[in-house]
C-alpha cells in the first residue's frame, strides 16, 4: 500500500487510541500512528523479517498465526484494530472480521478493490489484473481471495457489523463516488 494511503487510514485512527494491528508488515503504520496521534498498542505478525523492521521502528509487536485467531486478546482491549491488507492473505477471513469486532470498539479493514475498472478491462481482455495494487500474476500471488467493495458490503451486513465509514483510496486521495468501480483500495469503518 501506498504511504498516501497509508496517511489517509491514519486519520481514521483518533489521537490517543490504544490499537492492534494485525498482519502489520514493518510496523509503517502503528509508528505513524505512535509518533503523530499519540497511539499505543501492538502490531501483529509472522514474517521474520517484518518482525525485526517493526522494533527496529520502536513498534511492540507479537508474532502470531491470525489463522489460528486472536484468543489471547480480551474483548473490547482495544479501541481500534486494523486490518489493513490483510483480510485477502487470511484462510477465516470472516472469523477474523468477527474476532476484530469483539477484540476492538472499532474495526479498520482496507484491502485492494478486485472491482476496479482496471481490473475488469483486465479480465474482459481474458486475464487476471496485474496492477500496482495487485503486483502478482495469478499463479504466484501471495492472495488466498480477492474481493470487491461491494463484496464486502454484503459480509459486514451477514457479519451484523454497523459500517460507519465506507470509501475508496486511489492514490491517497478519498474515493465517495463509484467506489467499487473508481478505487483501487476499499476502506471500511465499523462497529459492532
Amino acid at each position: 500500500m501506498t504511504h498516501d494511503n497509508l496517511l489517509a487510514i491514519a486519520a481514521l485512527v483518533p489521537a490517543g487510541s490504544r490499537v492492534l494491528d494485525l498482519g502489520c508488515g514493518d510496523g509503517a503504520l502503528l509508528a505513524h500512528l505512535q509518533q503523530h496521534h499519540g497511539c499505543t498498542g501492538y502490531g501483529v505478525e509472522l514474517d521474520d523479517a517484518n518482525l525485526h523492521a517493526c522494533v527496529q521502528r520502536g513498534v511492540n509487536v507479537l508474532q502470531l498465526n491470525l489463522d489460528l485467531g486472536l484468543s489471547v486478546f480480551a474483548d473490547q482491549s482495544f479501541d481500534v484494530v486494523l486490518q489493513i491488507d490483510t483480510l485477502q492473505h487470511l484462510r477465516n477471513a470472516e472469523t477474523m472480521l468477527r474476532e476484530t469486532a469483539r477484540v476492538g470498539r472499532t474495526g479498520i479493514v482496507a484491502f485492494p478493490n478486485f472491482g476496479h475498472w482496471p481490473n475488469r478491462v483486465s479480465i474482459l481482455q481474458g486475464r487476471m489484473p496485474v496492477t500496482k495494487r495487485l503486483p502478482y500474476q495469478w499463479y504466484d500471488t501471495p492472495n488466498i481471495r480477492v474481493g470487491t467493495f461491494k463484496d464486502f458490503e454484503v459480509l459486514a451486513e451477514k457479519n451484523n457489523l454497523h459500517v460507519v465509514d465506507a470509501f475508496g483510496l486511489q492514490d491517497g486521495q478519498r474515493v465517495d463516488v463509484w467506489p467499487n468501480l473508481m478505487a483501487g483500495t476499499a476502506v471500511f469503518k465499523f462497529n459492532a
